[in-house]
């Protein structure tokens, strides 16, 4: 049985055709001769026949679909010629692109090379004719005196670019810009020679208005320590010539006047406001015409004038108050057992005064100077390195800490210490309080043994009515004598307040002044970690009453401590009334108050609260978010809370904090 074959197709085993899918060449089946052979032969072949027909039915199905899609690439040949063509044009117009962006990038480039040789070329030029305007400018202005414009056109010359005029100098017009180098630079040498005569000739005629003129001239020609040692030097002239004249009056002062005693320190007092006002009328000049960072050298020079002003008050103070005379006597005193050989502790009050107000006047002064030369260097220092910052404050420490005005006040002080030790023991000796207490607590025992003995004797029938009346009468007696001490004895305690503790307590606290509240975070964040007032004040209270604690009885002690307790509350009222708060100024004094009760409280068995109730009240407005706020706590709203302020109070109070506006403050309905 001949194979079936698939037309178009090739037999895989010769010429004559045959299955393309089947095995078996023609070569083999013809030459196969046994009919088993034969048979599994046309087996084989039936079924590759058949699985041969089963893909062509399959392929026969798909014709329809093959040959829509055949169509459809028939109709696709001319879109895809057209986008063959748009292709290759697109191509064509990138290559174009990009060969013009690059000739356009050359010519950018050159331009940009071409612009900056022009800028160059115009700044060079811009020079030259700066060159020669300056010298022509400097000419005319000194021709005319005008200083200020010569000064001017020395400062431009000065600041233009050095490495530019040199180029121009190599250039054909070399001779010219030497020419008028030499012409800027002797112009630039003369006016620094007239700047510093005019403003030695005005500083002899204390020509104010001239030495100003000139100081202002001297930063224009980088002459700036020149013009700062010279204006300083006028300015210690007048220091040195009022303190001169203070000093004079001082000696001339009669010993009756009301000042008489503290006549040193208020000289001290008007050298240091003298000073101060001079930094502040001349610090905007130095910030304006010399920058910021330089009013340290201003301050440095007027704090040698002052040092050696400040020598001269102290010296006479020691010649004319015997100081050095009255610490031996205080040291002999204190080394004598006899009453009848020691000073009168009295006698040492006026000059512990004096030398209390001087010190406190000096602290108040240094922290002034210390304020205003933080403030310059933060100005001048806000893009300086952490060494340069360091640097500065070394300046500044090693200013105020080696000062012969620190100096001086610190050998006063140590004197100071002894007497004023020696003067609290005498001053509590002599009042003997100790004894008054104990007479009158002695009688009160005696009264009461008396009475009970009569009154049993009484009733025993002895004495009869008129000895009754005439027991009544001395036990009266002795009532009225035991109350006569206790007057005495709270006498004593007033006087020993104020003749001991308020001379040394008001000045500690007026030392609040000196310490800013107007402040803001920064400020706020150091006096958390450096306690600018309370700490020190809460110290020195220690300090003084742990030497009335030694000699006095806890009675005694503990009611001359609610004394002194009274006597801070109302100081402080004063000081603070004389300062002014921001939102954060306002919580610094609030914290300042809690430490300062929470100290007290621990040394008193007095109610401390009560004696600061106003003062309270004062924090808590002070601490106030807005104006309108304290209504939540005034009036109805107030709850428990019983006011210590009246609404003027209130109102002056509120007129402390710099942020609260005063028609704010005026509607308030109190």
């Amino acid at each position: 049985m001949a194979a079936a074959t698939v037309p178009g197709l090739r037999a895989a085993g010769g010429e004559g055709g045959g299955s393309a899918a089947s095995a078996l060449s023609m070569e083999r089946i013809e030459s196969l001769t046994d009919l088993a052979d034969l048979e599994a032969a046309y087996s084989r072949l039936c079924e590759e026949e058949k699985v041969m027909q089963e893909e062509l039915d399959a392929l026969l199905e798909q014709q329809s679909t093959i040959e829509n899609k055949m169509v459809a690439l028939h109709r696709m040949g001319p879109n895809l010629q057209l986008i063959e063509g748009d292709a290759q044009q697109l191509a064509g117009m990138i290559t174009f692109t990009c060969n013009l962006a690059e000739n356009v990038s050359s010519k950018v480039r050159q331009l940009d090379l071409a612009k900056n040789r022009l800028y160059q070329a115009i700044q060079r030029a811009d020079d030259i004719l700066d060159l020669k305007f300056c010298m022509d400018g400097v000419q005319t202005a000194l021709r005319n005196e005008d200083y200020e414009q010569a000064a001017a056109h020395i400062h431009r010359y000065l600041s233009l670019d050095k490495s530019v005029i040199e180029l121009s100098r190599q250039g054909k017009e070399g001779g010219i810009i030497d020419a008028n180098l030499k012409l800027l630079q002797e112009a630039e040498q003369r006016l620094k020679t007239i700047v510093t005569e005019k403003f030695d000739t005005a500083m002899k005629q204390g020509n104010l208005p001239q030495v100003e003129r000139f100081f202002k001239i001297f930063p224009l020609l980088g002459l700036h320590e020149e013009g700062l040692s010279k204006f300083s030097e006028y300015l210690c002239k007048q220091v040195a010539n009022k303190a001169e004249e203070n000093l004079q009056l001082v000696m001339g002062t009669d010993m009756s006047d009301r000042r008489a005693a503290v006549i040193f320190a208020d000289t001290l007092t008007l050298l240091f406001e003298g000073i101060a006002r001079i930094v502040e009328t001349h610090q905007p000049i130095v910030e304006t015409y010399y920058g910021p960072g330089r009013l340290y050298t201003l301050i440095k020079h007027l704090q040698v004038e002052c040092d050696r002003q400040v020598e001269k008050v102290v010296d006479k103070f020691i010649k004319e108050r015997d100081y050095h005379r009255q610490f031996q006597q205080v040291q002999n005193s204190m080394m004598r057992s006899s009453s009848a050989e020691k000073i009168e502790p009295r006698e040492l009050d006026p000059i512990l005064t004096e030398v209390t107000l001087m010190n406190a006047r000096s602290e108040l002064y240094l922290r002034f100077i210390k304020r205003r030369i933080i403030a310059d260097f933060e100005v001048g220092d806000s893009m300086a390195s952490e060494e340069v910052k360091q640097e500065h404050q070394k300046y500044l420490d090693k200013l105020l800490n080696n000062c012969l005005l620190s100096r001086t006040m610190q050998e006063l002080i140590g004197y100071y210490i002894t007497m004023e030790e020696y003067f609290m023991r005498e001053t509590v000796n002599k009042v003997t309080l100790n004894n008054v207490e104990v007479c009158s607590e002695n009688i009160m025992t005696l009264k009461k043994t008396l009475e009970s003995d009569c009154s049993k004797l009484l009733s025993q029938g002895f004495g009869g009515e008129q000895a009754q009346a005439k027991i009544d009468s001395c036990l009266s007696d002795m009532a009225a004598v035991s109350n006569k001490f206790r007057d005495l004895l709270q006498e004593g305690l007033n006087e020993l307040n104020s003749t001991a503790i308020k001379p040394q307590v008001k000045p500690w606290i007026n030392l609040f002044l000196s310490v800013s509240h107007n402040i803001e975070e920064e400020e706020f964040s150091d006096y958390e970690a450096n306690d600018p007032w309370v700490q020190q004040f809460i110290v020195n209270l220690e300090q003084q009453m742990t030497e009335f604690k030694a000699g006095l009885s806890p009675v005694i002690y503990d009611t001359l401590t609610g004394l002194m307790t009274s006597l801070i509350a109302i100081e402080l009222e004063k000081v603070l009334l004389k300062s002014t708060f921001s939102r954060l100024g306002g919580l610094q004094f609030d914290k300042e108050l809690r430490s300062l009760i929470a100290y007290l409280t621990t040394v008193t068995t007095w109610t401390i609260r009560d004696k600061f109730a106003r003062l309270s009240q004062m924090a808590t407005i002070l601490n106030l978010e807005r104006v309108t706020e304290i209504l939540d706590y005034w009036g109805p709203n107030s709850g428990p809370l019983t006011w210590r302020l009246t609404p003027a109070e209130v109102r002056q109070v509120l007129a402390l904090r710099i942020d609260f506006r005063s028609e704010d403050i005026k509607r308030l309905r109190l």
